[in-house]
């Protein structure tokens, strides 16, 4: 009788302890430094401090479809939340794309290039043996971003060769901060973090496809925490933090 009794205490404590954990969101790297200083904000409304995991929206993606315990998904681009999306893993009444972003060519700060970016222009000349950082390009957003404008400009194939993949578009920003490659393709958001590097320039916005983040509450019913977690991250209280760190605002 006595380990009956102890196992529906057990069972009973399992959702109780779902509930009282903080809630977890997943989210682009990018966007680190934005929802950082989003979720402070909301903390200090008296809410309890969301945890926040930050990686490729790729990694991400895969680990919410194995079962990790998301509450919250963004995405760097559409494509890998309709993945989670196509799995029945969102509630899609919530999905929102409230954040877009540009993408950069940038360099090491002291680095003479100097590029004009357009159809055909010579990057893989300027390049010279030096390497070309990007995210992975076979699954990370802003690998695929920067990859379809190599591409459209019809440069890819020249600079294949030359590209080292980084797991996540910070990676590959760091590639360049430490003089490892002679240049690299990240959001203008994550170009502004650093002196370290400089912009050489911006691929024209119709060389790739729109670059947006789409946000969605993951699970069929999500707790009331993760909801009023989710109204805060799209409220105008948040957008005013993603406008000042870059981002653009729809």
């Amino acid at each position: 009788m006595l380990r009956v009794v102890l196992a529906c205490l057990v069972l009973l404590a399992v959702p109780a302890a779902a509930q009282d954990r903080p809630v977890l969101v997943f989210a682009a790297a990018s966007l680190t430094d934005a929802l950082t200083d989003v979720a402070a904000a909301y903390a200090t409304s008296g809410r309890a401090q969301p945890v926040m995991s930050f990686a490729a929206s790729s990694a991400l993606a895969r680990q919410i479809e194995n079962g990790a315990p998301a509450d919250i998904f963004i995405s760097a681009d559409e494509q890998w939340m309709d993945y989670i999306a196509a799995r029945g893993l969102i509630d899609p009444a919530s999905r929102i794309s409230p954040l877009g972003n540009a993408l950069m060519l940038v360099a090491p700060a002291q680095a003479p290039l100097t590029l004009e970016i357009g159809v055909g222009f010579p990057l893989a000349a300027a390049l010279g043996d030096g390497r070309l950082a990007l995210a992975d390009p076979d699954s990370v957003p802003a690998g695929r971003y920067a990859k379809a404008a190599l591409e459209n400009l019809g440069v890819w194939r020249a600079v294949e060769a030359k590209v080292v993949r980084a797991e996540n578009v910070r990676a590959a920003l760091a590639f360049v901060e430490r003089g490892e490659a002679a240049a690299g393709v990240v959001y203008a958001t994550d170009a502004a973090l650093t002196r370290t590097v400089r912009v050489v320039g911006p691929f024209p916005a119709l060389s790739h496809p729109p670059i947006t983040y789409p946000f969605a509450l993951v699970g069929e019913a999500p707790r009331a925490e993760a909801r009023a977690l989710f109204a805060f991250l799209t409220s105008e209280a948040a957008k005013d933090i993603y406008r000042r760190l870059g981002f653009v605002v729809f």
